[in-house]
C-alpha cells in the first residue's frame, strides 16, 4: 500500500437502503482516522491524509498491541458521561501537541474500528479488493484479543435491527447509520457507502475564516467533497465562533485569498462542519457546528 491512503466515503441519503446485501453500522461522531501499525511504531493519519499521531498518542500508544503490518480505518472518538463528545475529539484533532497531551489525560480517546484495509499476513496483505463480509471476518479475527480502547464497531445484516439503531442510539451521540454492500471491496476515496442521518445537514470543509482567528466572523468552506468551490459562510454565533476558534488557534496559515470577492486567511486544518442541506443554493451557507 502507499501512504497516505484514499479513505472511503459515504454520500447521504434520506433512507435505509432496503432488500438483500446491505450492512449497516453505528455512524460515529469523532475524528475520521487510519491506524497504521509499522515494525517500530504506530502512525495515524487524518482523512485528509496528514499525519496526526500527535493529536492522538494514546491511541497510538494502543495501536502498539497490533501486529506490525496491519493498516485499520476507523474514527477516534472521545466519550464523556456515556456520550460522544464531538467538540473534544475536534479540539483534540485542532490542538498544539503540548495541549493535545493534556486533554488526551482528561478525555482519553476510543478507536471505533470499522475495516481493515492491510492484514499484516503477507499471504493477505492488501484487502481492499476483497469483499466487505472478508474483511470484516478478517478484522474480527485480528482485534479478538486487543481490548479498549480499540475495538470493533457493530455491524448488522438486518435492517430491523439498524432501525433500532438508528433510534435507540441518538441519545449517546451516534449522529445515524452507515451502509455498506456485503459483496464490495473497499471503495477508496469514492462515495459508494450510504450514510443516514438525523440531522438534514452536509459536511463543509473549512478552507479558511474572515475577522480574527480565535472569534472568526464567516468560514470559507468546500462543500461535500474536499475538492469542491470556495464558499463563504453566513456570519456564526458567538458560541459557535469561540469553538471553531479555538480548533483553529494551531492551525497553519497559508496566505491570503479570495472566495465569492471577499478576501479570508487561508488555513490549512482538517476541521469540518456541518452546514444546513441546501441553505447556499440562494444565498449563504448555514454553519450548524464542528464536525
Amino acid at each position: 500500500m502507499e501512504f497516505p491512503t484514499k479513505v472511503a466515503l459515504a454520500q447521504a441519503v434520506p433512507a435505509l437502503p432496503e432488500g438483500p446485501g446491505w450492512w449497516y453500522e453505528p455512524k460515529y461522531d469523532g475524528h475520521r482516522t487510519v491506524l497504521r501499525r509499522t515494525d517500530e511504531t504506530v502512525v495515524l493519519y487524518a482523512r485528509s491524509g496528514r499525519v496526526v499521531t500527535q493529536h492522538w498518542m494514546d491511541l497510538a500508544v494502543a495501536g502498539m498491541e497490533l501486529r506490525p503490518g496491519t493498516v485499520l480505518d476507523g474514527e477516534a472518538v472521545i466519550w464523556r458521561n456515556g456520550r460522544l463528545d464531538f467538540a473534544a475529539a475536534q479540539s483534540r484533532a485542532a490542538s498544539s501537541m503540548t495541549r493535545a497531551r493534556a486533554l488526551a489525560t482528561r478525555y482519553p480517546a476510543s478507536y471505533a474500528c470499522w475495516d481493515v484495509l492491510q492484514h499484516p499476513d503477507p499471504a493477505i496483505g492488501d484487502c481492499r479488493n476483497r469483499p466487505y463480509t472478508e474483511r470484516r471476518a478478517l478484522l474480527l479475527e485480528l482485534l479478538a484479543d486487543v481490548g479498549p480502547p480499540v475495538q470493533v464497531t457493530p455491524a448488522t445484516d438486518d435492517r430491523d435491527v439498524a432501525v433500532l439503531w438508528y433510534d435507540a442510539l441518538r441519545e449517546q451521540g451516534i449522529e445515524g447509520i452507515v451502509c455498506k454492500r456485503g459483496g464490495a471491496g473497499y471503495p477508496s476515496g469514492q462515495r459508494r457507502w450510504l450514510k443516514v442521518r438525523h440531522a438534514d445537514t452536509v459536511d463543509a470543509l473549512v478552507l479558511g475564516f474572515t475577522g480574527p482567528r480565535l472569534r472568526p466572523h464567516h468560514l470559507v468552506l468546500a462543500v461535500g467533497d474536499e475538492g469542491g468551490p470556495a464558499r463563504v459562510s453566513a456570519r456564526l454565533e458567538p458560541v459557535l465562533a469561540a469553538r471553531v476558534g479555538e480548533a483553529l488557534s494551531s492551525a497553519a496559515v497559508v496566505g491570503e485569498r479570495r472566495a465569492e470577492g471577499e478576501p479570508y486567511t487561508r488555513v490549512e486544518t482538517d476541521l469540518v462542519v456541518e452546514v444546513l442541506a441546501g441553505s447556499g443554493r440562494h444565498g449563504t451557507l448555514t454553519v450548524i457546528r464542528m464536525r
